[in-house]
């Protein structure tokens, strides 16, 4: 083989290299290129994930809010007129002691009167929500319940931790007791 075309040779062998070498980084950017494609696919697909779970986390607030505020409107609107309620309990206890104090008297018209006065204001206002509490002699004290003002030595052994009067009647208003009533136990 002569010189020339050994140098031909080695110029094909460098020129098939170089052209492999060209081939190969070309074949590396385009890998690098679909990793960069891929991985800002792969951002955006996570900062979508975060946009998404703070936009779901930004819902249930809202709605815990909602939900909240309805709750106390609603709690609003059964105070505000518990202290109406509660400024009215004395005017109706006045009825029952008027009421007491009509039947000794001889004017049956004017106790009729006053009765029907009496029931139109309760019924008024157990339309509104206030019940009486069920309070009688022999029935057991509740602190949570019963207010009590005194303690008096029991008329028998059956009234002993009892309530033996009931000096002013107890009302609640909803599930909420307003007023307690007051009573006297046996001890």
């Amino acid at each position: 083989m002569s010189k020339e075309s050994k140098a031909e040779d080695i110029e094909d062998v460098l020129s098939q290299k170089e052209s492999t070498e060209e081939t190969s980084s070309d074949n590396t950017e385009n890998r690098m290129e679909e990793q960069d494609e891929r991985s800002e696919e792969e951002k955006l697909r996570e900062e979508l994930g975060k946009e998404k779970d703070k936009f779901l986390r930004l819902f249930a607030e809202f709605e815990n809010y909602k939900r909240r505020t309805s709750k106390e409107r609603m709690d609003l609107f059964k105070t505000a007129g518990q202290e109406v309620i509660v400024s009215l309990l004395p005017v109706l206890d006045d009825f029952d002691r008027a009421l007491n104090e009509l039947a000794k008297s001889e004017d049956k018209e004017m106790f009729k009167g006053v009765e029907l006065i009496r029931v139109k204001f309760r019924e008024t206002l157990k339309s509104k929500g206030l019940e009486e509490l069920e309070v009688e002699q022999g029935d057991t004290f509740d602190a949570e319940v019963h207010d009590a003002i005194t303690q008096i030595p029991a008329p028998n052994k059956n009234l002993k931790g009892k309530i033996i009067d009931v000096v002013e009647k107890g009302f609640k208003l909803g599930d909420r007791i307003i007023r307690h009533p007051k009573v006297v136990v046996g001890n």
